[in-house]
């Protein structure tokens, strides 16, 4: 009786083993997964992140389609807010979020709704490099012209780039950018500077200026003034064009200027939500990489010109990790460096 009565036990416990013991590739089979947007259609992270969609099922276990779907808003702060607290924590929804938004709970001047360093990430399939790129007919024409001249930009929302580092820049270095803010995503941005809306804008990625401008070098419409980095790009160095960096005046200005340039590191940051199984997670970091590695994806990525150096989301985990525990003196500097003041 006792070893009927431990084998019923046995039965009865297996009903309750976690949805997840299966394998990835039982679990994926059949299934769709949602791949969300941090940003409006037709700008540089939405072509990033279908062009992955197009390729990253064929390298999942269980081969899923991979479903892209557009949730701007905030900086990215919507989407990774949606992520660490309404999204399945099954595997079955990630996205791409702005970089600015894995660090705006650390430095950042809204109040969000998750905590980015205990989201899951992918991977990020490339290292950014950000940049301030002017109409040629704008007042200013090089940077040292920001310092006496005021200029006006288009950018998205505190948290973004697009406002964090002309920020940055005005309360660290005594630049006069105008700020105006509220274009949803790097395409409505593009759009208002083309048409005359702004001057310029900064805080966007030499990846987006490729898709959008292609034709920047060349066509004497537009002019990139300065890299907003602290490591340079070769092909602007080979155009000699400065570094913010090389403006700062103090160490803490660099150090400053360090931890936010951090975010470039992980430019277009993929990540899931917190206690996605690890087998599952295993699973799609590995198809990130492999897809992103995928001749006809590079081929596709070549014609696009979209820069394709995907970093793993073990690499970039320790990145983010690393970034949450900087000395509270540089981060409380930095919090108040990038607080937007009207020029």
């Amino acid at each position: 009786m006792r070893n009927l009565a431990s084998i019923a036990a046995l039965g009865f416990l297996s009903t309750l083993a976690p949805a997840h013991a299966q394998s990835a590739a039982d679990f994926y089979k059949g299934k769709n997964v949602s791949l969300a947007i941090s940003f409006s259609p037709g700008g540089g992270y939405d072509l990033y992140a279908r062009t992955l969609a197009r390729f990253m099922g064929k390298h999942l276990a269980g081969n899923p389609a991979i479903v892209p779907q557009n949730m701007p808003g905030a900086g990215g702060n919507r989407l990774a807010a949606y992520l660490y607290t309404v999204a399945p924590k099954d595997g079955t929804e990630f996205g791409i979020i702005f970089p600015g938004a894995v660090l705006d709970p650390l430095i950042g001047t809204q109040q969000v709704q998750d905590d980015p360093s205990k989201l899951i990430y992918m991977g990020s399939a490339n290292v950014e490099t950000f940049l301030c790129i002017m109409r040629s007919d704008a007042p200013v024409k090089t940077y040292e012209d920001v310092f006496k001249t005021k200029a006006t930009l288009a950018a998205s929302a505190a948290g973004g780039s697009t406002v964090d580092m002309p920020a940055l820049e005005n309360n660290l270095l005594g630049a006069k950018w105008h700020v105006v803010k509220g274009y949803p995503g790097s395409r409505e941005i593009s759009l208002a500077v083309e048409q005359g809306e702004a001057q310029g804008d900064c805080g966007v990625g030499l990846s987006s200026i490729e898709v959008e401008h292609p034709d920047w070098r060349t066509s004497g419409q537009f002019k990139v003034i300065v890299q907003e980095t602290n490591k340079g790009h070769p092909l602007l160095d080979s155009l000699h064009i400065p570094l913010t960096y090389s403006f700062a005046k103090t160490d803490e200005q660099r150090a400053v200027m360090e931890l936010a340039y951090s975010q470039e590191v992980f430019g277009r940051p993929f990540v899931m939500p917190p206690s996605v199984p690890k087998e599952r997670v295993d699973a799609l970091r590995k198809a990130f990489m492999d897809a992103l590695q995928d001749k006809d994806l590079l081929a596709q990525a070549k014609k696009q010109r979209l820069d394709i150096q995907p970093i793993a989301g073990e690499e970039v985990q320790k990145l983010v990790t690393k970034v949450y525990g900087m000395p509270a003196t540089v981060v409380a500097k930095a919090k108040e460096a990038l607080v937007y003041k009207e020029q």
